[in-house]
């Protein structure tokens, strides 16, 4: 009675661990290659799988870069939240130059750059991208402003959708640009900009 499940148990593990070799290979890969040179082969070939062990699960290369990228960014106690110290513009800068520092690392800008490419152009990964990644972020930072509006630090009609937008905006569309230096201080510039408005004060 118990060799099926000890034969499943063991096949379950075989699956995750030929599974994470892939994800893992193509990570590696399209930073040393670069994306137009990735291919399935190569992926296949650096995890020590067969391609359609890869087809199986995945329908390109973009889907695999994608899964790659969530399981890298996964946090390692399956939760995630902004920080909250109560002085929301320390926060969002904490938050923001994170981000900074993220984009500037060699090791994210070739996937990252990759898989933005693919979303523009793929309709099925982009709404995989909304649904898995962008959505719950946008939710969590949607979050952390909520918290500011029940403190009185934010106006109560604020539409969060657009305030994320103006805070991050400014970071992903100068990266995807390169049209500047992303720097800390150019993050605090967003922050404060985007808490004190554009109008003169009174």
């Amino acid at each position: 009675m118990t060799t099926p499940r000890k034969i499943s148990s063991n096949a379950a593990r075989r699956s995750e661990a030929s599974r994470r070799a892939i994800l893992t290979a193509a990570f590696d890969l399209v930073h040393e290659v670069g994306y137009a040179k990735l291919s399935i082969e190569g992926i296949a070939a650096r995890a020590g799988v067969g391609k359609q062990t890869i087809y199986r699960w995945w329908p390109s290369k973009g889907t695999v870069l994608f899964d790659a990228f969530l399981m890298l960014s996964d946090e390692p106690d399956g939760e995630a939240a902004l920080p909250d110290t109560g002085d929301l513009e320390a926060d969002l800068k904490t938050v923001l130059r994170a981000t900074v520092a993220e984009l500037n690392d060699p090791r994210y800008d070739e996937p990252l750059r990759a898989l933005n490419t693919e979303i523009a152009h793929d309709p099925e990964l982009a709404a995989a991208y909304v649904e898995r990644l962008d959505g719950p972020m946008k939710e969590l930072k949607k979050q952390r402003l909520r918290g500011a509006q029940r403190a009185g630090q934010l106006a109560k009609d604020l539409d969060l959708d657009v305030a994320v937008e103006m805070l991050w905006g400014p970071l992903l569309n100068r990266w995807l640009q390169r049209s500047g230096p992303l720097t800390p201080e150019y993050a605090d510039t967003i922050v404060e900009t985007a808490l004190n408005g554009l109008l003169p004060r009174r």
